[in-house]
């Protein structure tokens, strides 16, 4: 039935609960799980609002359309979803929260905690009958965008030293968030305020004001590390584990930003003609930036962007915490859009990544949790890969910049087909001027990665390394 459906296309795209629909109660069974029980039970489900999905192209497909679906390991989605409920259910309903996929998922939550522990068969059960797959993508395009991020592990004191000098800020008091943003938590995109004196809201500081001492005398100060170039790099990420001098791990996450748009120092590099386009990659730019540390500072100022941190912990033994609050599990949790998407969204990925020694592309295939966000995760069908901690981590991450097919799994309590009752049209491409003679370039669609405010692009590639 929904397999026939051609591309329903959605600018503001709108999902009505089933159930809300005359004679589909009565129709559509659920299943209540327990830890050993999958007997369908009927599951009564309030109206909501329709959801809304911006500048967003949806497509219902059967399941047996998602290349790779059947061979995924779905008991470890399951455990990974699970630690998404968990928090969720936690969590009174906002009264500003009138998305239909908030109870939906939450629904769904309660029945996934009821069920336990399950085998690999009966998780793929679970999903396949809580959950109706559509295929996503940002109005207008073909695929979704891929890149990766990891968690830095540095060495640091929690006093400034003659080696360790260059410190990591928490969130200052007078940062003021973007207006008129969305989603939980600090806002992924907008130019961030503060308050003058004479109460005027004004852009916060840029990297070089804070550089030259604009937060000095405010104890803002976490710790302090050895390298300018390390301390780029964790605000890229989001997050590090810093090992102290007493051999404390002190773990920091990403608590906000001061709103400037990032420029990757990747970029700089090439345009300046310093480092060849085809030699740009994680190592190389730190090599150049260790010998010409004076030219590398007046780099990196040109990235106005900065980033703030909190304290997560002290310990070594979980993996980074995403902006859900959730450790998040390597190669299943992934940063996203969060005025988009709700987190504990399941997202089945297809894509060709080169995660292998010689780099090759093999198929990766693999429903991931939406856990994390981050300011240039930005559209529909944009996700950032969580992949460890340390160099292994570093390593993968550093090689994740490519397209990918992206199906949402929506609960089955939301109706797709009605979504399309109320579709514009896409956009229309107008056709490029060219020349007599002059080859063009194809249009390339760029989004920039990041992790918690503007990019994890520390990436092996000419255009994401240190972007």
């Amino acid at each position: 039935m929904y397999h026939s459906l051609q591309c329903a296309v959605v600018t503001t795209a709108v999902l009505t609960p089933l159930f809300g629909l005359p004679g589909h109660a009565a129709e559509r069974p659920r299943l209540q799980l327990a830890a050993r029980s999958f007997e369908p039970v009927e599951i009564a489900t309030p109206p909501s609002e329709p959801l809304k999905l911006p500048n967003s192209a949806l497509e219902p497909v059967d399941w047996n359309a998602l290349n790779g679906w059947a061979a995924d390991d779905h008991a470890a989605a399951f455990g990974a979803f699970l630690a998404s409920c968990r928090p969720m259910l936690r969590t009174f309903v906002p009264d500003a929260e009138t998305r239909p996929m908030y109870s939906a998922l939450k629904r769904v939550c309660r029945r996934a905690l009821a069920a336990g522990q399950i085998t690999e068969e009966q998780a793929r059960t679970f999903f396949e009958s809580n959950f109706r797959p559509l295929r996503i993508t940002k109005l207008g395009d073909r695929a979704g965008f891929l890149t990766g991020y990891y968690e830095p592990v540095v060495e640091g004191s929690r006093f400034p030293t003659g080696i360790f000098k260059v410190p990591i800020y928490r969130r200052p008091p007078d940062l003021v968030p973007p207006p008129n943003a969305t989603g939980p938590g600090f806002p992924n995109r907008g130019q961030s305020l503060r308050r003058t004196t004479s109460g005027q809201l004004v852009p916060y500081y840029d990297r070089g004001e804070i550089l030259d001492g604009a937060l000095d005398g405010q104890h803002l100060e976490i710790c302090w590390i050895k390298d300018q170039t390390d301390a780029l790099v964790i605000q890229i990420e989001g997050s590090a584990r810093v090992r102290l001098e007493d051999g404390t791990t002190l773990r920091i996450n990403y608590d906000g930003h001061n709103g400037y748009p990032y420029v990757p120092v990747g970029r700089i590099l090439i345009e300046r003609n310093i480092i060849p386009r085809g030699e740009i990659s994680q190592e190389r730019i730190r090599e150049w930036m260790r010998a010409n540390p004076e030219i590398a500072e007046e780099v990196r100022r040109q990235n106005r962007s900065f980033v703030f941190f909190r304290i997560a912990g002290l310990s070594d033994d979980r993996e980074a915490v995403g902006a859900e609050g959730v450790p998040l599990t390597p190669g299943r949790s992934i940063a996203v859009d969060n005025s988009l998407h709700l987190y504990g969204t399941p997202f089945f990925i297809h894509a060709g990544l080169p995660l292998t020694r010689e780099k090759r592309s093999i198929t990766f295939d693999r429903l991931m949790i939406a856990q994390d966000t981050g300011s240039a995760i930005v559209g529909p069908a944009r996700a950032d890969i969580y992949w460890g901690a340390g160099d292994g981590g570093a390593q993968l991450a550093g090689s994740v910049r490519h397209p990918g097919d992206f199906a949402m799994l929506v609960p089955r309590e939301l109706d797709p087909v009605e979504a399309g009752a109320r579709m514009p049209l896409p956009p229309e491409r107008l056709p490029r001027a060219t020349e007599a003679g002059v080859k063009t370039q194809p249009v390339k669609l760029r989004q920039r990665p990041s992790h918690r405010y503007y990019a994890r692009a520390f990436r092996n590639n000419p255009d994401a390394v240190l972007r």
